[in-house]
């Protein structure tokens, strides 16, 4: 275990290792019984793994109560513009969708995450910091609820939703289309592979950090890698109302085959297959 200024000292020569593109990170670990730290981890796994199943049940719960109550009637547009108060409860529908859909698939990074922090500091707070990780995780994802949500009214107010919020253009086949092909990109490569190495992302990004706003910004790097991967497989729920249970749950389970599995590249070039042939079927059915 390295001294505190020994420590400080590895910490600035990583900086600078890191600066100049090298991908390296300080790694302080402690010396504490082996039986101990299992049993410690044991007890954070449960905890992170209660926590997380009970994050993405009340999720689920929402977006079912939606689906079969007037809890959706709430929401519609109708043939009015939208109020501040729909507005924020279609951002609301977003969100705690992104939240029962993310949340399966974030567990293994996050687990890793509190893993390492304990692995460095068993006897401090990572779990603590476990948490603000995952609080910056889905920031990111409030984010881009936020946006789905503008492109939401901008959709409505151009006419292409429904006042069901369903598709009335063909317009959105090319946007089946475009998603894709953004399947078959570099980009999608790359974002993939960040989220399916949870210890490599964390080693390349600096490892464990032990201040709060140091694992909120990890969090963040994570959840804009997590965005980047995934924000395409969205567009069938602006095609089909975004509340429809099935796609979500369909969407879901890609999103975690995806990323979990060793499979995962080849799932998500099938699923740009598909969509592409889900925009062009669009198209055509536009057309004629």
């Amino acid at each position: 275990m390295l001294g505190e200024d020994r420590y400080q000292i590895a910490v600035r020569i990583a900086q600078k290792l890191r600066d100049t593109g090298s991908v390296c990170a300080v790694v302080n670990t402690v010396r504490t019984d082996p039986a101990v730290l299992r049993r410690v981890l044991r007890r954070d796994r449960i905890n992170i793994n209660l926590a997380l199943i009970l994050l993405t049940a009340l999720a689920w719960s929402y977006l079912l109560w939606l689906s079969v109550s007037s809890g959706m009637g709430l929401m519609m547009p109708a043939h009015a513009p939208w109020r501040a108060m729909e507005f924020a409860l279609v951002f609301a529908m977003w969100t705690v969708m992104m939240v029962g859909m993310m949340t399966p698939s974030a567990a293994p990074m996050i687990l890793t995450y509190d893993r390492l922090g304990r692995q460095t500091e068993a006897q401090g707070a990572p779990l603590a910091a476990t948490v603000w990780f995952g609080a910056g995780y889905f920031l990111v994802w409030a984010a881009f609820s936020l946006l789905a949500t503008l492109v939401h009214w901008a959709l409505e107010r151009s006419a292409l939703l429904d006042s069901a919020m369903a598709s009335t253009s063909n317009v959105l086949g090319v946007l089946l289309v475009a998603a894709g092909s953004y399947q078959w990109t570099r980009l999608k490569d790359i974002c993939l592979a960040q989220c399916q190495t949870p210890f490599a992302f964390l080693i390349r990004n600096g490892g464990f950090r032990h201040d709060a706003a140091g694992c909120v910004m990890l969090g963040l790097r994570h959840g804009a890698y997590c965005v980047g991967c995934c924000w395409a497989l969205m567009t069938p729920l602006f095609v089909d109302g975004g509340i429809n249970v099935r796609w979500v749950l369909l969407l879901a389970l890609l999103v975690l085959s995806e990323k979990v599995t060793s499979f995962g590249r080849q799932i998500s070039l099938l699923a740009g297959v598909v969509f592409v042939a889900g925009g062009a079927w669009l198209l055509l059915v536009g057309i004629s």
